[in-house]
């Protein structure tokens, strides 16, 4: 799976995934903002009557430093502006009072202890997205090129840019019966649907690797659900969660085919050479919800050319709307790239699609998105001779 990862990266996306914020992204300038403000008061002193007591507004600069640099970075500054003080009154022949002096002192001795205490929360919101990235990779591991047989590409979009990680999932299974796929949502947010996602994922590598039946990989997921909710009570948590998804599986004895299960979850596309169509809906139940439904949706068996792609999202991209309240139109997005060269390559869709709703929200999301495009591959099968039990 090719994903672009990069921190400003990748988690979450940068470039078409998402934007972090400025002061991160040029962190590595930020100096530049206190040495403009301290040139600024040098030049504005130059050229202001002497009455103008502009000089003491030296006391900003070691206090903006503290705010957006580090405690080495803002001794300096406040060296230069106590330095800077009476310098002035020399070049420019000003008369500057003791009671400005003391004022800068002040905002230099203030500036010290701020920029030790942001160092330290610096420190502290780092270990925390070190966990979430760790939590991240649990769920959605990187998967490589052609893996199963398969050529596949990922895209996940977080809404919260530090938390890098929620309810949405996906991934890729070789197994001896050819790759297997999944992409699905959690219902609700935070630590319980990221927990329940990582439950499912774990079952579906499991099962998907050691089912030749795809309906019977559908019980399985239906269960652990389950079986999530009932230790999710016993914890203490009121609420149950379940998830939308869809399964797809690349029999490795019919290339021109799929197999589908569709827990609820919005339809796949497949775009191809002949243009982008939709798969028939999912109209069975959510995983977690299938005796509320009288059973597990369908297995159902369907055609897939050689040169079409397959794209599974999550809500973050259909419901993704611009400032006006118009939803993103998926399929119009598709249909404009299905001209492109390229078009259908997995890495080249998800990208087009990510820069789509990025583009139409303004960079403001409000959910989790992600983006899983498969299609056959141009190599070979895992080769599982002598892997006997072994996991995939």
């Amino acid at each position: 799976m090719r994903t672009a990862e990069a921190s400003g990266r990748s988690w979450p996306w940068s470039g078409p995934g998402g934007q972090l914020p400025v002061l991160v992204r040029y962190g590595h300038r930020s100096w530049l903002i206190p040495m403009v403000l301290l040139v600024a008061v040098v030049v504005v002193d130059a050229v202001t009557p002497e009455w103008f007591a502009s000089a003491s507004w030296l006391a900003l600069v070691p206090v903006v430093a503290a705010g957006l640099c580090g405690p080495v970075t803002t001794v300096v500054f406040a060296c230069l502006s106590i330095a800077c003080y009476p310098a002035l009154g020399v070049f420019w022949t000003k008369s500057h009072g003791t009671e400005d002096f003391l004022l800068v002192v002040a905002g230099c001795a203030l500036a010290l202890p701020l920029s030790v205490f942001r160092a330290q929360a610096a420190v502290y919101v780092r270990h925390l997205q070190g966990a979430a990235e760790t939590t991240r990779q649990v769920v959605l591991r990187p998967v490589p090129p052609d893996w199963g047989g398969v050529d596949s590409a990922a895209r996940y979009l977080a809404a919260d840019v530090e938390a890098r990680v929620g309810g949405d999932f996906y991934d890729v299974v070789a197994s001896p019966f050819g790759a297997r796929v999944i992409l699905g949502d959690v219902q609700g947010k935070g630590l319980p649907a990221v927990s329940t996602a990582a439950a499912l994922v774990g079952c579906f590598r499991e099962a998907a690797f050691r089912e030749p039946d795809l309906g019977t990989v559908a019980a399985w997921l239906e269960e652990r659900v389950l079986r999530q909710n009932q230790l999710a009570a016993r914890l203490g948590e009121q609420d149950e969660r379940y998830a939308t998804a869809v399964v797809v599986w690349f029999p490795a004895v019919a290339p021109e085919e799929i197999v589908v299960v569709n827990f609820g979850h919005d339809s796949p596309y497949v775009l191809g050479p002949d243009g982008v169509r939709q798969l028939p809906p999912g109209d069975g139940a959510p995983l977690g919800l299938a005796q509320l439904a009288g059973g597990l949706p369908p297995v159902r068996r369907l055609r897939l050319g050689a040169d079409e792609t397959v794209l599974l999202v999550t809500d973050g991209v259909t419901e993704a709307r611009d400032r006006q309240g118009v939803f993103f139109d998926l399929r119009a997005h598709l249909e404009g790239l299905a001209g492109e060269p390229g078009a259908g390559r997995p890495e080249h869709l998800v990208a087009a699609v990510a820069a789509g709703v990025v583009r139409h929200t303004g960079g403001r999301r409000t959910d989790d998105t992600a983006l899983l495009a498969v299609r056959h591959g141009r190599g070979t099968a895992a080769d599982w001779t002598g892997i006997g039990t072994a996991s995939g």
